[in-house]
């Protein structure tokens, strides 16, 4: 697969049942402890795997780590938690690579497989489709809250919980349940992915606003101006391509998340199964939407 499109990870086909699905990503912390920051990284890194349909088998760590100012049990702590989400994953770490440098930093370049037959693309979906989105937004509100210490430990907690949340069980289940088309939301937000999606297929979203999921307490963190300037930067970006909302109650769905949900797409019948299968597992899933064909803007909120 080439690199026309806006895809969450490369493939590399090895054999006629199998391909390579290769990622990598680099965050900075965005909490304090350092084992649930290298979590975090973890399963961010690991998204683009799942988003794509494929399995992890194996992955590197990139740390940028600096050494003059912080004792190396913060590093050995980071590493720790991408380990134990590795773990978790089923995925092997086979080495990795540390720089010094003056701002701490923490990814994974990871491998996967996956059948070609199989590649779940974040362009292929179909007029009629239903939307469903795996986590709510708002963590990089959360996020920017926490360095400001302004947040409230339910709410930090509770963002914390899904962005260490691994993707798995949403990938496993989309693949069954034949999803037309996915991608994972992450810095470009949700409507910044939402739009790749819709532009890449040359087809509307039609996305009802009061269903998409946002953390509790969100809201609130706007208003007192806990915003990242990703959040204003994507707005900018993709404002253009949206119709139907404005303003403050649209900036949670510009925010940059970080290991967000699976926004996918299904034909009807095979979202009820997948909404229905998921909610039997105990895994977060929310239909927020339909596929229209190409009619205006790319994103149209109701």
């Amino acid at each position: 697969m080439g690199v026309e499109g806006a895809e969450d990870a490369g493939i590399y086909r090895i054999g006629e049942h199998l391909a390579l699905v290769e990622t990598t990503d680099i965050i900075t912390p965005l909490v304090d402890d350092p084992f649930t920051f290298g979590r975090i990284a973890a399963a961010n890194a690991l998204s683009d795997v799942y988003a794509m349909g494929g399995r992890p088998v194996t992955a590197m760590n990139l740390a940028f780590f600096p050494a003059c100012s912080l004792p190396t049990s913060v590093l050995a702590a980071i590493l720790a938690g991408g380990s134990d989400a590795l773990r978790e994953a089923g995925a092997c770490l086979v080495g990795g690579h540390t720089v010094e440098d003056s701002e701490l930093k923490f990814g994974l370049a990871v491998t996967g497989l996956i059948d070609p037959a199989r590649i779940v693309r974040n362009c292929t979906a179909r007029p009629g489709d239903l939307i469903v989105l795996t986590k709510p937004l708002g963590t990089g509100i959360v996020s920017t809250a926490i360095k400001a210490r302004m947040i409230e430990p339910a709410l930090e907690a509770e963002a914390i919980g899904w962005m260490s949340q691994l993707n798995a069980r949403a990938a496993e289940l989309m693949v069954s349940c034949r999803a037309t088309a996915a991608t994972d939301v992450t810095g470009f937000g949700f409507i910044g992915h939402a739009c790749e999606m819709a532009l890449g297929a040359g087809l509307s979203f039609r996305i009802e606003l009061s269903r998409v999921p946002v953390l509790a307490g969100v809201a609130a963190l706007v208003d007192d101006g806990m915003v990242p300037a990703g959040c204003y930067r994507n707005r900018e970006h993709y404002a253009q391509h949206v119709s139907g909302s404005t303003g403050d109650p649209l900036l949670p769905l510009f925010d940059p998340q970080t290991s967000g949900g699976l926004l996918i797409s299904f034909a009807p019948s095979d979202a009820r199964e997948f909404l229905a299968r998921s909610e039997a597992a105990g895994a977060f899933a929310v239909l927020i939407g339909e596929v229209e064909p190409a009619g205006g803007s790319a994103i149209v909120f109701t």
